[in-house]
């Protein structure tokens, strides 16, 4: 089968390799899948640069998020097991780990449901407890992960405010439904955001960028605001001054939606029967911006961490139109 591999860690554009090699076997409670699609994810691009939290050991297959076929024909979303990553024609995942790929959206919508959706519905439910009538501020709204955010907010009754990195993201931003977007790179982010909620700031901040974002966002968060660590794109961990949070009275909430596999996977698949009910009618479908060929994922794994992309990238490794 065709795969993409890394043999050394640096830049996905530079280091991913497509190879021909031998299919992946399944381990004891996993299970071999065709690989219908695959979603690109930021952490792809850390995988290949050696500094996500896991470091599987070279070479190995990148693509962390999949939607793929059983042998019985069964069309799910997983979590494919490293180091045999989804950026290929077959990945195995654990049998238990495997949802069903929900009817009302295609291939590469479904392969972007997972991480994404269930790190917003995390962030935003069971970590900030986002109420109707609250206003929710998005950082990169028009990416992969604000995109989620901005959806899973709306249909929660938020008003949504989204930030975004210039006048194309801007407007795939107000498709999502933004009721206001701010361009970061010409808009008083702070100021606009205490001008169209009246003073009183986001209820709820949504970053999944860290660096400047978060110092914005600590500038106009509520009282009794909350805002959730998602990730750091920008590259810049920013170091919150405690006491700020302790006068302005708000939370920083952190989420790693990964652990809730091991500390109660029971919530991830009922945040999964809650996607799939918002999917069904209509609430949430994942914005799927590009669906490239087998031979254009290093390229678009490459495009994915230098920021230039807007909502999802599909890899369809058999072809075909996921």
């Amino acid at each position: 089968m065709q795969a993409w591999q890394v043999h050394e860690n640096g830049e996905p554009g530079e280091v991913m390799r497509l190879a021909e090699v031998a299919r992946p076997v399944p381990g004891e409670g996993q299970l071999l899948l065709k690989v219908r699609a695959a979603n690109i994810n930021f952490p792809d691009a850390l995988l290949c640069r050696g500094q996500y939290q896991i470091r599987p050991p070279l070479p190995f297959t990148p693509g962390v998020e999949i939607c793929g076929e059983t042998e019985d024909g069964r069309r799910v979303i997983a979590n494919p097991a490293l180091p045999h990553g989804g950026f290929a024609e077959y990945a195995v995942a654990d049998a238990a780990a495997l949802l069903p790929a929900p009817d009302a959206l295609d291939d590469a919508e479904a392969a972007a449901l997972h991480i994404g959706y269930q790190t917003g519905w995390f962030g935003l439910h069971r970590r900030a407890h986002l109420q109707e009538g609250e206003t929710l501020l998005v950082h990169a709204a028009a990416g992969g992960v604000g995109s989620a955010a901005v959806q899973l907010g709306k249909a929660a009754g938020a008003k949504v405010i989204g930030v975004v990195g210039g006048a194309e993201k801007a407007a795939v931003a107000r498709e999502l439904g933004c009721d206001l977007v701010l361009d970061r790179r010409a808009d008083d982010v702070v100021g606009a955001v205490k001008e169209a909620t009246g003073g009183r700031g986001a209820d709820v901040v949504y970053d999944p960028v860290g660096g400047d974002a978060y110092a914005k966002s600590a500038k106009c968060v509520a009282f009794e605001g909350r805002i959730v660590v998602v990730g750091f794109a920008s590259g810049a961990i920013p170091t919150p001054a405690l006491n700020h949070a302790l006068v302005k009275n708000y939370s920083i909430l952190g989420l790693h939606w990964g652990l809730y596999a091991s500390k109660d996977p029971r919530l991830i698949l009922r945040c999964h029967e809650e996607l799939t009910a918002l999917a069904a009618k209509g609430a949430i479908k994942p914005l799927v911006s590009e669906r490239v060929p087998m031979d254009g994922a290093a390229a678009a794994v490459q495009r994915v961490a230098d920021g230039v992309t807007t909502g999802r990238v599909a890899v369809l490794p058999h072809g075909g139109a996921a």
